[in-house]
């Protein structure tokens, strides 16, 4: 599994003035780590007569180790930090995203081409003929990504406002992996029928709706009456984007172990939005036994009507070859319910069910966490997929045509591929659009 250097660490940038003598910068990065810390990029500011200013990077595990380090660093000689600068805060001031004219505004014969008088005999074409509006506006490239900020990663019902920079990340990712815009709107109202009303209403202005940090049971209600009452695609990509990264693992995870994913017995763990549609995606892909948990007794109830069976957690735990937990509850699962030999994604985040290496250690053949099977693989390419052919859904078959593709794109011994790998994303989107067609919902030919 590839794994990213201090992907668990935090990123700080220090400004630090620095003597212009052998050994000083040396002593600067040993003295960091001697405290347990890591150095990244070191960028010289400017350069002085006695001092030289650089800015360098350092990884560190929380906020506590940060003021060790500074205590460290701060009782060198000829070393100065004028600054710390959280660069997770400094790649946020004014927001992430911005809406750009694709066409130069700089002569008149500009303005009389994307404005008036020029624009009016577009309006006019569009009228004549609806269709055209997919040909001659960015509504067939744009997805609105909706929430109400009650599920945001895993700090739960925060609020649509705070939950903001996780939908304008969001947008980034459609924006370069893709190519598509994503505009974030942000509800206030919790209301299923609020939720489902607005975005009926504000639809006309978008190609795709992506349901995004919604809250079960609400996620699923409202993504029924959505799919059901528009003619666009609408993906909750909380459940489906998840759903099909887990299929492309384990059907990756089951090929290096040389079994077939339909004759394993599957166990889901919480049965939320992720553990949902990614229990309904595997019975659909034609596993055929499957057990799960959940407190929720209606959890349970969508279970079953999927086709699955309802268990206690700790018959999950026996029975299940391939255990996948979705709970949102750190350490839930501890290293004496691993059975040996099991395969085990524990893929709440931050903080997992039970951690991959102390599963491993208790006997599973393979363990892994929310890290590394991550929905942003899946959501781009589908959403690129679905528009290119203006599907008026997105079906299963388009779901496992997406995962089929990302699990063959994985490199030799890994799960899946490099989530920055842009021809993973044109290949997804190339499947995503030949499955619409296969399944008669595309409108482009």
């Amino acid at each position: 599994m590839q794994i990213e250097k201090n992907a668990d660490k935090l990123e700080k940038t220090l400004k630090v003035l620095i003597r212009d003598a052998p050994g000083y910068l040396g002593k600067f990065c040993t003295a960091i780590g001697q405290e347990g810390g890591s150095v990244g990029e070191i960028e010289t500011v400017s350069l002085g007569l006695t001092h030289n200013t650089r800015d360098i990077s350092i990884y560190v595990d929380d906020e506590s180790h940060l003021r060790e380090i500074l205590r460290a660093v701060t009782q060198l000689e000829g070393i100065i930090v004028i600054e710390v600068v959280d660069e997770v805060l400094r790649r946020h001031q004014g927001g992430k995203i911005g809406m750009k004219s694709r066409y130069p505004l700089e002569s008149i014969a500009d303005l009389r081409k994307v404005y008036t008088p020029g624009v009016a005999s577009v309006c006019r074409l569009i009228e004549a003929d609806r269709e055209k509006a997919h040909e001659y506006t960015s509504i067939a490239n744009t997805v609105a990504i909706v929430t109400n900020g009650t599920a945001i990663l895993g700090l739960g019902a925060i609020g649509p406002v705070a939950g903001m920079p996780v939908m304008e990340g969001k947008a980034v990712l459609l924006d370069r992996l893709a190519g598509v815009n994503g505009v974030p709107i942000l509800l206030e109202d919790r209301g299923v029928d609020h939720f489902v009303e607005v975005v009926k209403a504000i639809a006309p202005t978008f190609g795709a709706i992506n349901l995004e940090d919604v809250a079960a049971p609400d996620c699923f209600e409202i993504e029924r009456r959505l799919d059901k009452a528009l003619d666009i695609p609408v993906m909750h990509d909380d459940q489906h984007g998840t759903a099909v990264v887990v299929l492309a693992s384990l059907l990756n995870a089951c090929r290096l172990a040389k079994i077939s994913l339909l004759d394993q017995t599957i166990g889901i763990v919480g049965l939320g939005a992720a553990g949902t549609g990614i229990s309904r995606l595997l019975l659909s892909y034609g596993v055929k036994r499957l057990f799960g948990n959940d407190l929720k007794p209606e959890a349970m109830e969508r279970l079953e009507e999927a086709g699955g069976r309802r268990e206690t957690m700790e018959k999950v735990m026996a029975l299940a070859d391939i255990v996948i937990a979705t709970t949102g509850s750190p350490d839930l699962i501890t290293p004496e319910m691993v059975r040996s030999g099991q395969v085990v994604l524990a893929l709440s985040n931050p903080n997992p069910e039970i951690r991959p290496e102390d599963a491993l250690a208790a006997g599973a053949a393979f363990a892994t966490d929310g890290r590394y099977v991550n929905n942003a693989l899946a959501f781009p390419g589908l959403f690129r997929g679905a528009l290119n052919a203006r599907a008026r859904t997105i079906d299963n078959a388009m779901k496992i045509a997406a995962a089929e593709t990302i699990a063959s794109r994985a490199p030799e011994g890994e799960l899946v591929p490099g989530l920055l790998d842009i021809e993973v994303h044109r290949a997804v989107a190339a499947a995503v659009e030949q499955a619409a067609h296969r399944s008669g919902l595309a409108r482009r030919q």
